[in-house]
């Protein structure tokens, strides 16, 4: 569906590029893996542990643009692939858009590395942390914002080290 939006013009941000997925003949997309250090995995297996991790996850480049958020079901902040492409900036409320650009700023700098915020929405506690992405030589490539709902953890107490379903 993301490579056939190419196919009308972008009517609010301007056109991202478009991917360049290629394929060996014959390849599968399951059979294309993900190779680090520690391990590799298939795109399938990237695609559920990024649908299944209890946080929601955005990344913006190093020219301020969203180019890629997970996609869960229970989404604290509702998005659609509108987003892929537009400044981050244009995601947030007026009111906190000078916020963004000062962690910008600060990151891109190198200054800090992360901002940590929590804040009641809806009935719930949120807890957002943005981390600063920089490759192994240093230069600065975007930002990593991890959100996740803590309300039930706000009242645990003791420990549970035995298995209970309940």
């Amino acid at each position: 569906m993301h490579l056939q939006s190419f196919d009308l013009p972008f009517s609010f941000i301007e056109t991202p590029k478009k991917p360049e997925i290629i394929f060996q003949e014959g390849f599968q997309q399951n059979e294309c893996l993900f190779k680090t250090d520690s391990g590799e995995v298939s795109l399938n297996q990237l695609e559920l542990i990024f649908r299944n991790l209890p946080v929601e996850m955005t990344m913006i480049n190093e020219n301020d643009k969203v180019v890629f958020f997970s996609d869960s079901e229970n989404r604290i902040f509702p998005r659609s692939s509108a987003i892929i492409g537009r400044g981050v900036q244009n995601c947030h409320p007026p009111e906190s858009v000078h916020i963004v650009n000062e962690i910008i700023s600060a990151f891109k700098k190198g200054t800090k590395q992360k901002a940590e915020f929590w804040f009641k929405f809806r009935d719930k506690f949120i807890f957002t942390t943005y981390y600063a992405l920089h490759n192994k030589s240093g230069t600065y490539k975007g930002i990593l914002e991890v959100s996740q709902d803590i309300t039930r953890f706000k009242n645990l107490e003791g420990e549970r080290r035995l298995l209970n379903w309940n």
